[in-house]
């Protein structure tokens, strides 16, 4: 392995290892309701950084590509969607688990979560968009539009909103923050590589998922040159 070309995966897996090991055996506060679910930390916030940073890097291609129309560009912000959905998703099943034995039940009509589901069909609806437009020039325009509406009503709907009515999550509605209320200096040392850790892990993801798709390309075809700088 090129340690240099590498490294930030080589950070990535020390960053994850370590907040396995600490998520599943490390110190935590004892908090009321929260108890030992606070562990869920580590995992699920973390998860929708990368999320977020997947989608953002999906709007800044797909705009890369109004700009210049290279296909490439298409590629890496479709793939970045993927990967950032698959992480949406993740967040969706840890935060259900999470909210079962914090709030007694698996589901709850919170802002937030209700958000977050609907963030979640807007870019299926992204990817079906992507799969009924044959040309393939047309579908790269109208996806890189899509994609920036599906960002901004994502940062409304789980930024924005939960902030201005009420909401069982930390920081919102009126509720303090993990970083006034539960996140203290042991936790901060897991939870800031974490982040990084499953953001990068997301990226990884993206960049592994683009190179497939380019070989799938050369595959059909022959005189396709762009060749993968992931």
């Amino acid at each position: 392995m090129n340690i240099k070309k590498n490294w930030w995966k080589i950070l990535a897996s020390v960053c994850l290892l370590y907040t396995v090991i600490e998520g599943f055996i490390g110190e935590v506060p004892a908090r009321e309701i929260l108890n030992e679910t606070i562990r869920n930390l580590y995992f699920h916030v973390p998860m929708w950084f990368g999320m977020m940073t997947l989608l953002f890097i999906s709007v800044i291609y797909g705009i890369r590509h109004l700009r210049n129309g290279r296909m490439r560009d298409d590629l890496i912000a479709r793939e970045s969607a993927h990967a950032g959905v698959a992480m949406g998703i993740l967040g969706l099943i840890t935060g259900s688990l999470w909210a079962r034995y914090t709030w007694g039940t698996w589901w709850t009509s919170d802002t937030k979560l209700n958000g977050a589901a609907i963030t979640m069909l807007i870019y299926f609806a992204y990817f079906v968009l992507r799969g009924s437009v044959e040309d393939e020039q047309k579908r790269a325009r109208l996806s890189a539009v899509y994609s920036i509406f599906a960002f901004v009503m994502m940062m409304v709907f789980i930024m924005i909103l939960p902030r201005m009515e009420d909401s069982l999550h930390p920081g919102n509605g009126g509720n303090p923050g993990f970083s006034k209320y539960d996140l203290d200096s042991k936790m901060r040392m897991v939870f800031y590589p974490a982040v990084l850790g499953w953001i990068l892990l997301g990226v990884w993801i993206m960049t592994i998922r683009v190179r497939i798709a380019t070989l799938e390309n050369q595959l059909h075809e022959p005189t396709f040159t762009d060749h993968p700088t992931l």
